[in-house]
């Protein structure tokens, strides 16, 4: 079995080699580019192919697909930090749609006999009604965002070149998800890393927070990237399943989980400087059509991604700061 991981260099792509890694009989291929960070994945550079390919680039991702032929893509690679989507609209659409456009067509040219995985989002559903909840794949999409619009875009591409060419797509709308290498942009690993940053005396007693009463729905990346390979091996091409947890939380209850494994004092600040323009209230996604189809369920406790999280940050910060102290 030959695999190919666009984004292997990101969050969820080096959690996903690593669970087909595990899997064995694999051959991994990845997409990375030159100013990609290799930090989650230098641990696994011996056990994978590195492709370098700009995915913006149809001519390198005409080459790549040539070369490798997967008989598997898990499509991963994109901008997916939402603040990030409303400071800079232009270049978010087109990496996310044309990346994915490029990706499709070169499979099509090489007539590449693969099933196709493409991570959509939760935050597609945008402004959903109370009696809407928990959301179901049919529920309508209502856009908060231009990333959610950018992956409005990618998850109906993918259902119309199943339609239209046959291709064995399986689109998965992901809810939040979080663990270890998470991005310290987003909330919880921004949390934990305050946390860490705090204990090892890096910055003032305070975490800094934006809307704390928003709710959402989070999976550990572990379960998730099992999914995506459910997905593929049992799901059912041209569909789009729902990835989620089924329980959500306040972001204040996920700063409070992780103050549990500290001993620091630390005090709580609002920093208008993270409220969005316009913001999701309560993300609870029903999963119930991709359980019954895959047997999937998400098995790591909240409480235990939370701590890795922390671990991982208390790790990495460390390490920093002992790196730090030798150049000194």
């Amino acid at each position: 079995m030959k695999a190919l991981i666009t984004g292997i260099t990101g969050f969820a792509g080096s959690h996903l080699a690593e669970y087909l890694l595990a899997r064995g009989n694999i051959e991994i291929y990845g997409t990375y580019r030159a100013r990609s960070r290799m930090d989650h994945i230098s641990h696994l550079v011996d056990q994978i192919t590195l492709v370098e390919c700009e995915l913006k680039d149809p001519h390198a991702v005409d080459q790549m697909i040539k070369l490798s032929r997967p008989e598997q893509i898990y499509h991963l690679a994109a901008q997916s930090f939402v603040p990030t989507s409303w400071n800079s609209p232009a270049d978010t659409l087109m990496n996310n749609i044309v990346s994915q456009l490029h990706l499709f067509e070169a499979v099509r040219k090489w007539d590449v006999d693969c099933k196709i995985q493409v991570a959509c989002s939760s935050e597609e559903y945008g402004m959903v009604y109370p009696g809407e909840i928990p959301v179901q794949e049919n529920n309508p999409l209502r856009p908060l965002s231009p990333y959610a619009v950018s992956k409005i875009a990618q998850d109906f591409l993918g259902y119309q070149y199943f339609q239209s060419y046959g291709l064995p797509i399986v689109r998965t709308r992901t809810f939040n998800h979080t663990g270890p290498r998470r991005g310290e942009h987003f909330v919880t690993s921004n949390f934990a890393k305050q946390i860490a940053q705090i204990e090892l005396g890096l910055q003032p007693p305070f975490v800094d927070v934006g809307n704390l009463q928003a709710r959402r729905d989070f999976t550990d990346v572990r379960d998730v990237v099992k999914a995506y390979w459910l997905a593929l091996t049992h799901g059912e091409p041209g569909s789009v399943y729902n990835i989620s947890s089924g329980t959500t939380r306040t972001i204040e209850e996920v700063l409070q989980t992780l103050l549990t494994f500290t001993t620091a004092n630390v005090q709580i600040r609002v920093d208008s400087k993270r409220l969005r323009p316009s913001d999701v209230d309560v993300l609870l996604g029903d999963s119930s059509l991709f359980q019954e189809k895959t047997g999937w369920k998400p098995e790591i406790p909240f409480h235990q991604t939370m701590e890795d999280l922390l671990q991982y940050w208390r790790s990495i910060l460390r390490c920093t700061k002992q790196k730090e102290g030798d150049n000194e």
